[in-house]
């Protein structure tokens, strides 16, 4: 772990390093627009020669989709527990996507011309789930749920599987609880290609959705255009901001389970409370030895773990601000007043009672979250992304009259006459053209 206080040397350049942009790796950028071309070109053979040298699972055109009967057969292996956890959430993302949907408006202008919008489902979507060091259950529901409540009528899922081709029960309980209406069985940048341009057995899909690997996220940044994308989500991130009102052995325990995701997980704690720094500091080496997945966590805090002590909670805002965390742990006393000068974190978890896992599997906003810094500019995963807007205009005469003078203005600044013209021709019997 690293560790930073604001009164060493040097204290202002180290934490300024924190903050950081996701950039693309120029040999991962290479490998996937290979993956592409193959895919584009060879279509299911490309898709079962990838899922052989990757995933290890032998496939054919007629595998490679996994059938409904497939589906419930392995839903139905799924414990009556795992049922249970998988609905309690799904409720909750449900519900809460119910509420966030846009719904059509329309309105008159100054002019008294009709305007409006209208929000309607897409057509057919792809999500990718991961499936690498441990079944991501919780990822179907917080991105095929939405679909779904969008009224997406093709919710077409791929996740990757290895050996026999077997899909895990509770991924299969929870993809059926979701809604997905087409699931296959690839993964990597290959599935992405697929879902993007379409092969002999996979119809493309207008967006793509979900977290991946570098591999997945980099695919999606190549295929944007031709189809839409959501996120690049990258590595999981935590950063916890708290004061001496934090319990430290709270706040190690929060910081370990996003270390455990592993492989370029970002974990930071800043405060402004010494004896909380070292107490975290002290609770993380306790912690650790107690879990499960030692190897993600050793690697995570050893190369990405940073504990930061600031002068005051103000330079902590400024830090986090400047980080965007995809999490943010916040646990002060003065709690509104800090969370209200928060503007960069994609989910911001209130109070020492409030887990970041208790967000990743079951409070109800997605869990795709930005990450890298993007949480500057982009929201996590919103059912609203799985809509599309037309806004809707419609003049009658008088309106249009009572708009001709500012047309005819925009149309002679720009140098635009025809554009003039052709609202003004509709007068023609009346005006001096």
């Amino acid at each position: 772990m690293r560790i930073f206080r604001y009164d060493q040397p040097g204290f202002a350049e180290n934490v300024a390093a924190l903050s950081r942009r996701a950039e693309p790796d120029a040999e991962v950028a290479r490998t996937v627009a290979e993956i592409l071309q193959e895919v584009r070109t060879r279509g299911d053979d490309a898709l079962i020669d990838f899922t052989r040298r990757y995933d290890g699972a032998e496939l054919t055109r007629e595998t490679l989709r996994i059938a409904p009967a497939e589906l419930e057969a392995a839903a139905a292996r799924a414990t009556a527990e795992v049922r249970e956890a998988i609905e309690a959430a799904h409720r909750n993302v449900a519900d809460f996507a119910r509420r966030s949907l846009r719904e059509s408006w329309s309105g008159r202008n100054a002019q008294g011309a009709e305007v409006g919008e209208r929000f309607d489902s897409l057509g057919r979507v792809g999500i990718y789930v991961p499936a690498g060091t441990a079944p991501l259950v919780s990822t179907v529901l917080m991105t095929v749920t939405l679909a779904a409540m969008a009224g997406v009528p093709e919710i077409v899922v791929t996740t990757p599987v290895a050996g026999a081709g077997e899909l895990n029960p509770a991924v299969a309980s929870a993809l059926q609880t979701a809604g997905a209406t087409e699931v296959y069985r690839i993964g990597g940048a290959q599935a992405v290609a697929a879902m993007a341009f379409g092969t002999e057995s996979i119809r493309p899909v207008l967006k793509i959705f979900g977290p991946g690997n570098p591999w997945v996220v980099e695919a999606k940044r190549q295929v944007f255009g031709t189809v839409g994308v959501d996120l690049l989500p990258g590595p999981s991130e935590i950063l916890v901001l708290a004061d001496e009102s934090a319990r430290a052995v709270w706040v190690a325990a929060d910081m370990l389970a996003q270390a455990e995701h592993g492989h370029g997980s970002a974990v930071l704690l800043v405060t402004n409370c010494a004896t909380l720094l070292d107490d975290v500091q002290r609770e993380i080496a306790r912690q650790t030895a107690e879990r499960q997945r030692g190897a993600h966590l050793a690697e995570v805090l050893e190369k990405n773990t940073s504990l930061v002590l600031v002068r005051d909670m103000a330079e902590g805002v400024r830090l986090a601000n400047a980080f965007a965390p995809e999490h943010l742990s916040l646990v002060v006393e003065d709690e509104a007043a800090v969370a209200g000068a928060l503007r960069t974190s994609g989910a911001i978890f209130l109070g020492g009672y409030s887990p970041v896992a208790g967000g990743d599997f079951l409070a109800g906003p997605s869990h795709e979250l930005p990450t890298g810094g993007a949480g500057k500019a982009f929201p996590g995963l919103t059912v609203d992304q799985f809509q599309r807007r037309t806004s809707i205009v419609r003049f009658d005469a008088a309106s249009l009259k009572n708009s001709l003078p500012f047309i005819r203005t925009f149309s002679e600044i720009e140098g635009l006459d025809a554009h003039g013209h052709s609202a003004a021709i509709r007068f023609s019997d009346s005006l001096d053209l």
